[in-house]
């Protein structure tokens, strides 16, 4: 989908149902805007119900100042056009009240943007706004100085976020990384001590090689190939629906026959992957005029070492994250569903995620089909797709058991023993 073909009532409209759909704001909470090629302004509507906005509900402000929709525009109209004048470069403006960003801005506090690599390389600073009160001048005015000052993303005191792009899908993109770290660092404070990357740890993550590659044309297409690009894209976007991937991070491969590898596309919107997206890869060149996700060069490393794995998986769910940015063991004896699925979950430095793809490889084995990355990720393996997202799910089920019991009680461990006999009972040894 090009995004920018959509005429802005309709962009508006996606938007937003991705917004309260997600549990990002409420029926009367928010308001997105874009600023189009003439200096229009189409803004959402005042006290229309977020959940079943249609086009029709979208209004325009023209740039004498007329109003033209059938509905009045948001409140929050000031603030808007007070970005716009303040930051001509800005196209889109998104403002909502997602309950991690509330919970930051009604103690007053900025979030980490050093949790994780795409945090730091999505959110690009962040600004606190006094309060005041809203659809004000006065509000108008305190955000637009922020904006004025260089800022893209505004936390606005007992209130919400501002965030400001070139076009709304990257507002969007901005605000759900946002929110997702910052539920994250709240989750993760109660269950052990959070650690940032340092700048020097982040730029790790700048790597090119997926832009580098030499294109090849794929003439025949097997019918191995065409369901596997079936199965990546059901399972991507359900991954995308139960919080397992945000907009523009998780990623899924397939191993073929042939040895060629189908991946998914960097820096694509993964709610609307399909299957013409999935990228081919075969001999370190990528399909022609595709470009795969930049975890392309680990991918065919596990791959090389791992004859026994068909399908990797790459994702950042929230309770497996909590793990991944503290010192908290993840244990995947709680019950024997997933000890059986998980066995024993190692976890390595983030570094070694990006200086040695061989010692990564070399972490996996039938005895060790997940890995945990610090501050990044967790990697799950299969015999096949199915099985690999299978892991993904009772991972993150373990991890969010794990860390509901911090308020119940003790955990107790399935015994050795009994883990002996689980092992002898499925054949696991």
């Amino acid at each position: 989908m090009d995004f920018s073909l959509l005429h802005p009532a309709d962009q508006l409209v996606m938007i937003m149902n991705r917004i309260y759909s997600r549990g990002m704001t409420t029926t009367s909470g928010g308001n997105l805007s874009i600023k189009d090629d003439s200096g229009d302004v189409w803004i959402t509507p005042a006290g229309i119900d977020k959940g079943s906005l249609t086009r029709g509900d979208i209004i325009r402000i023209t740039k004498d100042g007329s109003v033209d929709g059938i509905h009045r525009p948001s409140s929050e109209l000031p603030f808007h056009l007070a970005v716009y004048k303040a930051r001509p470069d800005i196209n889109a403006v998104l403002h909502a009240h997602p309950n991690a960003l509330v919970a930051f801005s009604i103690v007053r506090k900025i979030p980490s943007l050093s949790l994780f690599p795409s945090v730091a390389r999505t959110c690009k600073g962040i600004k606190l706004a006094p309060y005041d009160l809203p659809g004000s001048d006065g509000l108008g005015a305190k955000i637009a100085h922020e904006f004025a000052s260089g800022s893209d993303i505004v936390l606005l005191e007992n209130h919400g976020v501002v965030i400001g792009a070139d076009n709304l899908f990257k507002a969007f993109m901005t605000f759900e990384t946002l929110e997702s770290s910052a539920r994250l660092e709240s989750l993760a404070n109660r269950l052990g001590v959070v650690k940032e990357l340092t700048s020097t740890q982040l730029s790790l993550s700048d790597t090119r090689h997926h832009l580098l590659m030499d294109d090849i044309e794929f003439k025949l297409r097997t019918t191995e190939e065409l369901t596997a690009r079936r199965e990546m894209v059901t399972l991507i976007q359900r991954s995308y629906r139960l919080g397992l991937f945000n907009a523009t991070n998780g990623t899924y491969s397939v191993r073929l026959a042939d040895g060629s590898i189908l991946i998914t596309p960097f820096n694509k919107d993964r709610a609307y992957v399909e299957v013409e997206d999935i990228v081919r890869v075969k001999d370190g060149m990528k399909e022609r005029g595709k470009t795969p996700s930049r975890a392309i060069k680990l991918h065919a490393k596990i791959y090389e070492k791992n004859p026994h794995i068909k399908a990797i998986l790459v994702a950042h769910p929230m309770h497996l994250m909590a793990f991944a940015i503290t010192g908290a063991k993840l244990d995947p004896r709680t019950i024997p569903e997933s000890y059986i699925l998980l066995r024993d979950v190692k976890r390595v430095p983030y570094e070694m995620l990006y200086t040695d793809y061989q010692a990564i490889a070399d972490s996996f084995s039938p005895q060790s089909p997940t890995l945990l990355i610090d501050n990044d990720s967790i990697i799950t393996t299969g015999e096949s797709l199915l099985q690999a997202f299978d892991r993904l799910e009772v991972a993150e089920a373990t991890a969010a058991s794990l860390y509901i019991s911090q308020s119940v009680g003790e955990v107790v461990h399935i015994k050795d023993e009994e883990i002996v006999a689980i092992n002898k009972a499925f054949k696991l040894e």
